[in-house]
């Protein structure tokens, strides 16, 4: 896989991560909640949760394309602030798309 495409997959991934808790009532998309409704903490764990996933696969890409870059604490800030602005989409339409109705 070329580097370009794999960026490319990796951001489109990190679109549907972090819409996922906010488009759906199962935890972490997988198990069923004894609740009816899903929580804004639940869905910001669940955010958290999908953040960390993406890091993941973004460092096992990385890794087979050669070697991990050391990071600090400023690459989490910067890639959890676009996690935050990717996640703007479902939380509008969860929280005030929704309510209209």
């Amino acid at each position: 896989m070329s580097q370009n495409l794999s960026i490319w997959l990796l951001i489109l991934l990190a679109l549907v991560a972090a819409n996922l808790p906010f488009v759906n009532h199962r935890l972490m998309a997988v198990f069923p909640l004894r609740t009816a409704a899903k929580g804004l903490a639940w869905r910001l764990l669940e955010l958290l949760l999908w953040y960390g996933f993406v890091i993941g696969v973004g460092m096992a890409i990385e890794r087979a394309q050669g070697q991990n870059q050391p990071q600090g604490w400023e690459f989490y800030a910067v890639t959890a602030a676009l996690f935050l602005t990717l996640a703007f989409p479902g939380f509008v339409y969860r929280y005030l798309v929704r309510r209209g109705r």
